[in-house]
């Protein structure tokens, strides 16, 4: 709901950059150049009243931090697009607590959340900011992940089936000069590789769970599984086309993504810690 939200507010935002620039054409054609040597006061001390109401200087930093976050430059347009954007929303709101819908049960729910999602968010923020990731830790975790990568990457076929009676008569097939492509497409349950001949692309064998991953790194390339490989998904007659050595990413080339990981687990441990000190009724 968040993103969906802050989404529409840049949307309304960008939108409102074309609405402003005509509008400002507009009534710079149509007004009196006296009136332009005449500034209001709201326009003199650079506030914006709507119907007796000053938009807080919070909204417009808090706009401006969001579309420097996504990228949009700052300058003059952007500025008076933010000011014109934050009039609408002064307006309809104005117009709705007009027509009682603050009141509305569902209208009242739908704010309440709004503001615990933005105390949440709030709370993620200020956990990663109070305990950032150090790049020691990062470069600790990468060397695990190259460790748990292996030193080779495998280009695998395979044939999934649910009975093991099934994979081997499957295996016979093969040995008797079966074509593996075409039994792959006939028999497996794979969805994702069986219209490909069961071809599941180049990868390390950390892609894999154990007793498939084992039989991958142990098996000569170009031969069939001797026997069906069980894993939870069912059985499974593989083989190996390619072994090749494994080019594992340098460590500047991801290190944000480790740390975004690391970010996640840090505010997950910090939900499960609260969760659990919680005095929680009613749920099962």
């Amino acid at each position: 709901m968040q993103r969906t939200l802050r989404n529409l507010a840049v949307a309304l935002v960008a939108g409102t950059f074309a609405v402003a620039a005509g509008a400002q054409d507009k009534a710079e054609k149509a007004a009196p150049k006296k009136a332009a040597a005449s500034p209001s006061s709201a326009k003199a001390s650079g506030k914006v009243v709507v119907n007796g109401v000053t938009i807080p200087q919070s909204r417009i930093d808090a706009m401006n931090k969001e579309l420097t976050a996504q990228g949009q430059p700052d300058n003059a347009e952007r500025q008076q697009a933010i000011r014109e954007e934050l009039v609408n929303r002064e307006v309809l709101a104005q117009a709705a607590q007009k027509r009682g819908l603050d009141k509305n049960p569902d209208v009242a729910a739908q704010m309440d959340m709004a503001r615990q999602a933005v105390l949440v968010r709030a709370l993620f923020e200020s956990e990663i900011k109070a305990n950032p990731i150090t790049d020691a830790e990062l470069t600790k975790q990468y060397e695990q992940f190259k460790t748990s990568m292996g030193t080779n990457e495998y280009k695998v076929r395979h044939i999934l089936v649910d009975k093991e009676d099934d994979a081997k008569q499957i295996i016979a097939d093969l040995n008797k000069g079966g074509d593996f492509a075409k039994l792959a497409k006939e028999k497996s349950k794979d969805p994702g590789s069986k219209e490909n001949g069961g071809d599941l692309d180049w990868g390390p064998s950390a892609r894999y769970v154990k007793p498939f991953a084992d039989a991958v790194t142990s098996q000569p390339k170009g031969q069939i599984s001797a026997a069906p490989v069980k894993t939870d998904f069912g059985y499974h007659i593989i083989r190996v086309d390619d072994v090749r050595p494994l080019k594992v990413p340098e460590f500047n080339e991801i290190k944000e993504q480790f740390r975004q990981r690391a970010q996640q687990q840090q505010v997950q441990k910090m939900v499960m810690d609260l969760r659990q000190r919680a005095k929680v009724e009613g749920v099962q």
